[in-house]
Parts: C-alpha cells; structure tokens; sequence
C-alpha cells in the first residue's frame, strides 16, 4: 500500500482533528498534547514549534526526541488494522498516535492510555 500520501500530510492539518474529537467527548486540548508528548518526547514549546512550521508527518516523527519506549504496549485495532502488525515503522506511529487519541476520546483513563 503507497502511504506517502499520509506521509506528506501536515501534522497540523490533522492535529485541530485530535483535539475536536478530544473536546467532543469532554476532553481537553492539554490531554491530547500530553499524549503526543508522551508517544514522542516533545515538549510544549517544540510540539508548537512543529505546528507553526507546518511539518509533515514524517518530518514530525523524524524529529521528534524520542518515540517512548513503552509503545509497543499498544495493542488494538484502528481504522480496521491492528496496530502492533504494522510493517511500515512510520505509519505505525501514525497509528499509535490514533490509536491512543481515540482511547481519550472513548473514555479511558489517561494513566491506562500513557501505559504507566
């Protein structure tokens, strides 16, 4: 399957998503910045750096500090696929990162989500 159509897409283009979705089920814009901070180790100030800059997804993982290391806990399936049987490395990151905003916004509780 060619994904570069994904890839090439602008993280904050998608983002405002995650946070609607978020904020439709009672959620708040902080809790899924937490959790994109926790599966990729920006911090607030380098997560709005690489919103301003209109980076694509794969430039948004490429830089980002550290993928944590406790994503392969993340079990499951999103948008028809299992995430954990994801060959192509950047679009399981995509999908981890839909998988867990998706967790949010069904109610999970943000420590099972954060796989502490």
């Amino acid at each position: 399957m060619d994904n570069s159509r994904v890839y090439k897409m602008s993280f904050a283009s998608v983002y405002p998503h995650y946070i609607n979705k978020a904020e439709r089920k009672g959620h708040t814009k902080e809790e899924v910045d937490t959790i994109i901070e926790w599966l990729t180790g920006y911090d607030q100030q380098s997560l709005q750096k690489q919103i301003d800059e209109k980076v694509d997804f794969e430039t948004f993982f490429d830089e980002a500090p550290q993928i944590n290391p406790n994503v392969t806990k993340i079990k499951g399936v999103i948008c028809g696929y299992r995430v954990e049987e994801i060959e192509e490395d950047l679009m399981r990151k995509i999908r981890y990162l839909d998988k867990l905003i998706d967790e949010l916004a069904r109610g999970k509780k943000m420590e099972s989500i954060l796989r502490k």
